[in-house]
């Protein structure tokens, strides 16, 4: 799939190079702090066995022009509180952030997801202190629709919470 500025493709066993770049930067890998080698095989291969189970996935995003990583996003299926759920992410190189690339990569994966899963409903969260992931959904026209609690961070506070807040925005 192409957009505007970059190819996106799913993830694949071949991406493992690229993907250890991401998540090794730390202001990525911000609240796990830097993968191993290890997490991001295990990971992709994750990934890509999504495609063929679930029929969404992740795709890595890249520069239309020199091919080179800006991030990744795309789709996870999940339940959500007895709900089936597209729950759509993205993730953005930090030397690239502020330029428009996860709203650009969030609209691709809309656009697919009308063509691919019309009618699964569609949600995005993040920590309630994230304001720019937040920014970026409602670019993407997404409301909120209330929090969830789910493992991360707790602003104020070190480390994981296993009951940390949630900003919850669901797609019209």
């Amino acid at each position: 799939m192409k957009t505007p500025r970059l190819v996106l493709t799913p993830i694949g066993l071949e991406d493992i190079t690229e993907l250890m770049l991401l998540y090794c930067d730390p202001h990525v890998a911000f609240w796990t702090g830097p993968w191993s080698s290890q997490s991001v095989e295990a990971w992709t291969h994750d990934m890509t066995a999504r495609w063929s189970t679930d029929g969404v996935g992740k795709w890595m995003a890249r520069d239309r022009e020199d091919g080179s990583l800006v991030g990744r996003g795309g789709f996870t299926r999940f339940n959500l509180d007895g709900e089936v759920v597209l729950e759509v992410g993205w993730v953005v190189r930090d030397a690239l952030t502020g330029r428009g690339y996860a709203t650009e990569i969030g609209r691709a994966a809309l656009s697919w997801a009308d063509e691919h899963e019309a009618g699964t409903p569609i949600i995005a969260f993040t920590e309630v202190h994230n304001h720019a992931s937040q920014a970026v959904m409602r670019r993407l026209g997404m409301r909120p629709a209330g929090q969830i609690q789910r493992e991360g961070l707790v602003e104020g506070q070190s480390g994981l919470h296993a009951n940390a807040p949630f900003a919850l925005y669901r797609a019209p």
